[in-house]
């Protein structure tokens, strides 16, 4: 009896769709769409069906793969997936060589100190090394690697500037700080925030070639320098107003001259502009008198209510996360002109102050005292 008669397959019409998305999507394996071709052309359901050594033949199997598969399909009462899919095979179970204990001392060689010569540790500098310790077996890197993906990443670094732990004088610059921002708006003190940021003016040395279907833009790594600059940032987070310029310098006089343009043609009806800025040397109302007469120095030193930010507390100024949307946003790329430099950031602020994007800070004294508790000293 031929085994076509001795298993013969009868597929129903929802099996037979199903098979024939699995011989036509092509997301399947070539094994399992072999098998269902086969099954398909086995199948009596829709008539008459060729001898197996023709179906064979037209599949591209050996006739014993036709009357195995058949075979397959009888044995499991029908089921079509049974029958196209891999084979579970029953193997013993294999006890894992890493253990509680191997995956504790693993870890604890990668957050040591790496052996002189390497910045970091590799996973195959791993690999060596656990090869040299007693208690740990030997492990390939794809296996260390799959140990301390959840855990650990010796490759990776991340740069952060950390505050000292119980700093009074953190904890109060940051308190000070934090209640500035959660004022209300007021338009005769208005809140702004100030930085700076250093950029290279850097040209070409060829012209990038453009991007094309097919094919990405494609620069030079060769660049040339033309001198560097500064880019001065000042927001009012509640209004959405920004304003970014770059000067040539960033000296006491360049700052106290960006301070008299805030105060008399940004601000010039504000009774008293409230500044919050990092404390470096240049931002200082000394500035003001190394730019100004006397007279003018104090005046607008009168209309300032200066807050700085902590040492190590960056994150607390609003200007530097503006600062970081504008290089995302339009400085990255080379630009080698001080003036085409200008005109770009004209620009981009036109752009962002039409859309009066505003920043709604959210931090407070309280969620400082809470998930900053270590940076304030304990009594």
């Amino acid at each position: 009896m031929s085994s076509q008669k001795k298993y013969p397959v009868a597929l129903s019409a929802e099996d037979r769709r199903a098979l024939e998305r699995v011989t036509t999507t092509g997301v399947r394996s070539a094994s399992m769409i072999r098998r269902a071709r086969v099954l398909l052309a086995l199948d009596t359901s829709v008539g008459e069906v060729d001898p197996r050594a023709v179906i064979a033949d037209r599949v591209g199997v050996s006739c014993d793969s036709v009357r195995l598969i058949s075979k397959r399909y009888a044995e499991t009462g029908g089921d079509v997936w049974a029958t196209v899919g891999r084979k579970e095979r029953a193997l013993p179970p294999v006890p894992s060589v890493v253990t509680g204990e191997v995956e504790a001392r693993l870890i604890a060689l990668a957050c040591s100190t790496p052996p002189k010569g390497h910045a970091r540790w590799s996973l195959r500098l791993l690999e060596k090394h656990v090869a040299l310790v007693e208690d740990i077996p030997d492990l390939d890197h794809s296996t260390i690697g799959r140990v301390l993906k959840t855990e650990l990443r010796p490759h990776v670094k991340k740069c952060w500037t950390i505050p000292p732990a119980a700093n009074a004088a953190f904890a109060a610059a940051m308190e000070d700080v934090l209640a500035v921002y959660h004022r209300p708006f007021d338009p005769a003190r208005p809140v702004v925030c100030m930085d700076e940021k250093p950029y290279q003016l850097l040209g070409h040395v060829r012209d990038p070639l453009p991007a094309q279907p097919g094919r990405d833009r494609r620069e030079d790594n060769e660049y040339v320098r033309s001198g560097t600059c500064s880019i001065f940032c000042w927001v009012e987070p509640l209004r959405g107003w920004r304003r970014v310029d770059a000067r040539p310098r960033r000296t006491r006089v360049d700052w106290a001259h960006q301070v008299e343009h805030l105060l008399t043609v940004d601000y010039p009806d504000a009774a008293t502009v409230v500044l919050v800025m990092d404390n470096l040397n240049t931002h200082t109302t000394a500035s003001l008198y190394e730019a100004f007469d006397p007279a003018k120095a104090f005046a607008l030193a009168q209309r300032l209510e200066i807050h700085h930010t902590p040492k190590h507390g960056s994150w607390l100024n609003i200007a530097e996360i503006e600062l970081s949307a504008l290089t995302r946003q339009c400085l990255d790329r080379r630009i080698d002109d001080l003036t085409v430099l200008n005109t770009e950031l004209a620009a981009w602020q036109q752009h962002t102050n039409s859309n009066q994007r505003q920043v709604d800070w959210h931090f407070t004294t309280d969620d400082a005292r809470v998930k900053l508790r270590h940076l304030y000293p304990t009594t």
